[in-house]
């Protein structure tokens, strides 16, 4: 039996990473804040709190929180105007699951009013029954926490969760939170992510059995 899957959100349930990356883009411009080459692959996945520093912009908590802010007002404008859908196979992925009884979670590094907006505007809300997000935790992945809380609030053990992660950190995460994980190949090279339990191109054809399959193997 497969008793929880635990999702990463932004690159596993829809790409809008080009919209982070203009509103990096569109900050840094408007105020003036160098951005250096490769910024963007170098934090993804990771909190703001951790990008903010990292690029040079700010070290008191107070601003890196007000750059923070203003970066993903920035972005959620983005959002509103082109809305990503949710990538191949997610949907019947999705669908699949709640028709077996499986909980599903989302871990995430994204912000709450970020993933409450796309979860309104694409009607995914139905379909999960924890979400947990950066804001949530003190350290974002790869320290575990994330996780952990969404198994917490499953009702399930963190080694009986499968999490579905596309960033190197997130895959991280899960391995540190003792958790089986799936990596989606969407901001990595399918080469590079052969140290998860599995690795694919994308979730289309990608099925609950297939799950299963994973936590079966786990267990013999």
């Amino acid at each position: 039996m497969l008793p929880a899957v635990v999702f990463d959100w932004d690159g596993v349930i829809i790409d809008s990473s080009s919209h982070h990356e203009q509103s990096w883009k569109i900050i840094s411009q408007d105020r003036d804040l160098p951005l250096p080459a490769g910024h963007f692959k170098r934090g993804f996945g990771k909190k703001n709190n951790v990008i903010i520093p990292d690029l040079g912009w700010a070290t008191d908590p107070a601003e890196v929180e007000a750059l923070a802010h203003e970066k993903e007002e920035i972005y959620r404008g983005l959002i509103r105007r082109h809305t990503p859908l949710p990538l191949p196979g997610v949907s019947a992925l999705l669908v699949g699951l709640r028709n077996r009884g499986i909980p599903c979670a989302i871990g995430t590094s994204t912000e709450r009013a970020n993933l409450d907006l796309l979860l309104d505007l694409l009607e995914l809300r139905p379909y999960f029954q924890a979400i947990v997000t950066g804001e949530e935790v003190v350290d974002g992945k790869p320290d575990p926490a994330v996780f952990l809380l969404a198994a917490e609030r499953l009702g399930v053990a963190p080694a009986d969760c499968i999490v579905i992660e596309d960033a190197l950190v997130g895959i991280e995460a899960a391995r540190r939170a003792g958790m089986q994980v799936v990596a989606v190949a969407t901001t990595e090279r399918l080469a590079d992510l052969q140290h998860a339990d599995r690795a694919v191109g994308s979730l289309e054809g990608f099925r609950v059995g297939d799950l299963e399959a994973l936590a079966a193997a786990k267990k013999s």
